[in-house]
């Protein structure tokens, strides 16, 4: 049995790293805790581990140039082939020596067996009611990760039997598809791991900025990431993938907006054949201020 594997980052925020308000942008934020997390899930299983899923992500609170994100991650609990990392990001300021919560998120891993052989993970030792109590959690928290995705496949289902589409009547409601936003990458190896498979953090990162862009043709103003939901990967992709990004504003509510982000991969074969691979999709919720920072209300949309 092994002691549960945690790994701790920090890292300073920069210009570079800031959007156009000056905090740190989403982007980069969601790389750091998939790398920082996959560091974790592989000192525990020994092997190349990719991401499979990450829970619904709250952000709390912004960070500012200047300051400094620390991320912790630590292995909850090894499941056969998979393991769950729960993530803590906080943000700590150097002159006021304060730190506040910017996150805490769960992540699934997979293991990458070696070769033909399968991947037998060990079990995590527990070491603290902490660690007891997070272990308990995860087999929950499991259980309602597949029986989201089945409630939402079946409702998808049922809405496509019925054929009764919501149809909004106001006049200046704006049209979805003034929101649409197409964007294309390719896979190069500084974005992806020693394997060749794009770093999960990576595809988050690029969604986050389609979905940035589409969200913004709603308000005048910079969107802001207040969360991710649904986050699953269902293929992998490698280096020299195109990967494509469709962004679309699927609700409005008042002052929030959510967009939706469907990912599809191609090689070079599946590209010419117009045969795409469904890598991944996820629902980001975004808000929005003004100069005062008093929250904008967004115009209702038109499917």
């Amino acid at each position: 049995r092994r002691s549960p594997m945690a790994v701790c980052m920090c890292q300073a925020v920069l210009p570079a790293h800031a959007g156009p308000r000056g905090e740190l942008g989403a982007g980069p934020l969601l790389r750091w805790m998939d790398a920082a997390a996959c560091l974790a899930a592989e000192k525990h299983a020994g092997v190349s581990c990719v991401t499979a899923s990450m829970d619904d992500i709250q952000f709390e609170e912004a960070a500012r140039v200047g300051q400094i994100i620390a991320i912790k991650t630590k292995v909850n609990r090894a499941f056969k082939t998979s393991m769950e990392v729960g993530i803590k990001v906080t943000v700590q300021d150097v002159l006021t020596n304060s730190e506040k919560i910017v996150s805490v998120a769960y992540a699934t891993y997979v293991a990458k067996p070696v070769g033909a052989g399968k991947v037998e993970l060990k079990p995590v030792e527990l070491l603290s009611a902490e660690d007891h109590l997070e272990h308990s959690l995860a087999v929950e928290r499991r259980r309602i990760r597949l029986g989201y995705v089945q409630v939402f496949q079946k409702l998808m289902q049922e809405s496509n039997k019925e054929g009764d589409f919501y149809t909004c009547e106001e006049k200046d409601a704006v049209s979805t598809e003034h929101t649409h936003v197409q964007s294309t990458e390719l896979v190069l190896p500084p974005h992806a791991n020693h394997h060749g498979n794009t770093f999960g953090g990576q595809i988050m990162a690029w969604m986050q900025t389609v979905a940035s862009i589409s969200a913004s043709r709603l308000c005048r103003s910079h969107p802001i990431l207040k969360s991710v939901n649904m986050f699953k990967f269902w293929g992998p992709s490698f280096v020299g993938d195109r990967l494509v990004f469709n962004a679309i504003v699927n609700n409005t509510f008042h002052n929030s907006v959510e967009v939706g982000v469907r990912v599809e991969a191609y090689n070079c074969e599946e590209w010419i054949k117009d045969q795409p691979r469904h890598i991944n999709s996820a629902f980001l919720i975004f808000s929005a201020v003004d100069d005062k920072g008093e929250l904008l209300t967004f115009p209702r949309v038109k499917p």
